[in-house]
């Protein structure tokens, strides 16, 4: 039997500890230790695994190590900060740096920095937190944006893809060229020496496929996407649809590369009058901070800017010239095999019987949208569950397009879209 290892009497080292003499260049117990608290580590990663303790990418302890009583304390007893915005540094990378604060409905002051911030933390024109004392600079702060604004991101992907979209294979390709080329391969406008194309407007009938269009491309591109309704920037007091739009270019900005959707632009990029009244004053301004934020100042960056409506000859023509909105897709009825794909496309989930003529069914739909094709198809499917059947036969098909193209007709608002265009 062997003796108990003691300082005269070492236990022999194993593989792993010559490994960790060898790597720390230590002697046989600080080997063992170094064993112990690797061992520890291991068996504290497997307890936690089986609690259910994830580690947290948001920096903070685990829930166990919380000490809230001595955090409370310390915040009561530390003196609150004040928000300010840096408008001027004077002196800049030296040692005697100054910097100018705008402290809201107070004064303006020349002020240092305090000990827990460095001078590369602050720039000009960032928002910064102040003392209520000497109005040191105590902390960076982040733009301020509204809430709202911050809604408007799309944070989960669409299940839409560009399989999805039938009927606008030409329309795809020139998405595709200005959203994806230039992220893809920008090395080869670099080449050619011209600036990607930065802004798209789709216009057509209503239920073309201008928004689903949208969805297939927020779906492919790994961009933040960011969707706004026209109707969301119309506010109630002055400045504060033109103050939102600053606030969503600016939140674009901090992103590597954005998109931004404007949906139904009609309602606040309606070409400039006087009614008299003043009424529409306020939408204007809206539209002419869009139009100063597209093509203003400050560089976009990586931010591609589509638009959609079906009204483009209401649209003001300084939101429309190239530069702000380079290139314009005009959505169209679909054609004949168009109208085809629409029907595979709508029925692929659908449990219809075989040998269902879709192209006869495209053909009896004449001057019909995507819209109406997919209103035709759940229509189909309604008689089916009103006979008590199981599948969908032709002839449901059939009486759903008397039913949706013939009698909805008066309905439709294709005709009155091409008379605008």
């Amino acid at each position: 039997m062997s003796p108990e290892p003691d300082e005269k009497n070492p236990r022999p080292l194993d593989e792993d500890d010559i490994a960790l003499l060898k790597t720390y260049g230590l002697g046989p117990y600080s080997a063992s230790i170094k064993k112990v608290e690797k061992g520890i580590k291991e068996k504290a990663k497997t307890i936690n695994d089986l609690c259910g303790i994830k580690e947290s990418d948001t920096g903070l302890a685990q829930p166990s190590e919380w000490d809230l009583v001595s955090d409370k304390k310390v915040m009561q007893e530390e003196q609150p900060l004040q928000a300010a915005r840096c408008t001027k540094i004077i002196n800049p990378n030296t040692d005697d740096a100054k910097y100018v604060i705008n402290v809201k409905q107070i004064a303006k002051f020349v002020v240092g920095l305090g000990d827990k911030v460095s001078p590369t933390d602050i720039e000009e024109g960032m928002r910064v937190g102040v003392d209520r004392n000497k109005y040191q600079i105590q902390i960076p702060l982040p733009p301020k944006i509204d809430p709202s604004v911050t809604m408007m991101t799309v944070e989960e992907k669409p299940d839409v893809t560009y399989n999805d979209v039938g009927g606008c294979k030409a329309q795809i390709e020139k998405m595709r060229e200005v959203v994806e080329l230039p992220m893809l391969h920008p090395e080869k406008f670099v080449k050619l020496g011209i600036d990607p194309p930065k802004g798209v407007l789709c216009y057509g009938p209503p239920g073309t496929g201008k928004t689903l269009l949208a969805r297939a491309v927020a779906n492919r591109t790994d961009a933040c996407f960011i969707r706004v309704i026209g109707s969301e920037l119309v506010q109630k007091y002055v400045g504060e649809g033109a103050r939102m739009v600053r606030e969503l270019f600016e939140m674009a900005r901090s992103k590597k590369a954005c998109i931004i959707f404007f949906d139904e632009v009609d309602a606040i990029g309606g070409a400039r009058f006087d009614d008299g009244a003043g009424g529409d004053n306020e939408v204007q301004r809206t539209m002419l901070e869009i139009v100063n934020q597209l093509d203003g100042f400050d560089a976009r960056g990586n931010i591609k800017v589509l638009m959609a409506t079906n009204r483009p000859d209401t649209l003001d023509p300084a939101l429309l010239r190239p530069g702000r909105l380079d290139r314009k897709v005009e959505f169209g009825l679909p054609d004949l095999e168009g109208r085809t794909q629409i029907f595979n496309i709508h029925t692929r989930t659908m449990n219809c019987e075989r040998g269902i003529r879709f192209e006869l069914l495209a053909r009896l739909c004449p001057n019909s949208t995507g819209a109406d094709i997919r209103s035709v198809c759940t229509e189909a499917g309604m008689y089916a569950i009103r006979a008590r059947r199981k599948t969908v036969t032709e002839k449901d098909f059939l009486d759903a397009v008397d039913k949706v193209v013939k009698g909805y007709k008066k309905f439709s608002a294709t005709p009155k879209y091409m008379v605008y265009n």
